[in-house]
């Protein structure tokens, strides 16, 4: 992390548990942290609880960030609360796969994903850019999305890739070109996960797993924590040179 005190903003009301290890990973590196939720305030309280227990200031507020008017009331609060933001990371995303949204339509999934992954994305680092340029932060700030490791490569075969590479591919894209809008004073970064132990991992039958793993290269699913060093280390002084650019946490499964 920057050497100094940073503020971060984590967007955790759709992959709940990359957001809970991000949180605790800024926290464990000395940022006060802010991470939204739209349901679950539960597990977002608990996330709280374990960044104050490292000793860091944390709030959570509840937004869907694919509403302007809780983004603009979301930004208010930080400025507020925080007075500025140095690190905003995106990682709010539709479920289409699990619970009740596996039995949706193809076309009322795709509908999901465009307007929480993409457009909330988009409307998110739109908000991120305003929130930093009014209250700028003294190492320049820094904006990570979530993507997919699939939308390099055309994702794999079935319905739920397709409309995930659509959604997962626009946030790639749109990330580079704000890469170049708002550089030099705010570095926009982009995760790349793979296959990942997460709610939709934990729910596959052992075999399919041990199937998928065998054809990753580093033999094994990714974790929570392997997205948020990934996360921390794009955040920090490391990184102050890495600006448009998708980092892969895949395991190898694509180069």
């Amino acid at each position: 992390m920057s050497k100094q005190q940073s503020n971060e903003v984590v967007p955790a009301s759709g992959s709940a548990d990359d957001g809970r290890a991000i949180a605790l990973a800024y926290a464990a590196a000395g940022a006060d942290v802010a991470l939204t939720y739209r349901a679950n305030r539960r597990g977002a309280d608990e996330t709280v609880d374990g960044a104050r227990a490292a000793g860091r200031r944390a709030e959570a507020i509840r937004a869907d960030v694919a509403e302007q008017g809780d983004l603009d009331a979301l930004a208010e609060t930080l400025s507020r609360t925080f007075g500025h933001v140095d690190v905003w990371v995106n990682n709010a995303g539709a479920d289409i796969l699990t619970g009740d949204a596996a039995r949706l339509s193809r076309t009322e999934k795709l509908d999901r994903l465009l307007a929480v992954d993409l457009r909330g994305t988009v409307l998110a680092s739109w908000k991120a850019v305003e929130l930093m340029d009014a209250h700028p932060p003294a190492s320049g700030g820094v904006i990570l999305n979530m993507s997919w490791d699939h939308v390099l490569g055309g994702g794999i075969t079935s319905d739920y890739a397709q409309v995930f590479c659509a959604a997962k591919g626009g946030v790639y894209s749109f990330s580079r070109a704000l890469a170049h809008s708002v550089a030099p004073r705010i570095r926009v970064n982009v995760l790349g996960p793979g296959w990942i132990e997460t709610a939709y991992g934990s729910a596959l039958d052992p075999a399919v797993k041990q199937r998928i793993a065998a054809k990753i290269p580093l033999g094994r699913w990714g974790t929570p924590e392997d997205i948020a060093a990934a996360a921390v280390y794009l955040a920090s002084d490391a990184a102050a040179y890495v600006t448009g650019l998708m980092l892969m946490i895949n395991g190898g499964g694509v180069v």
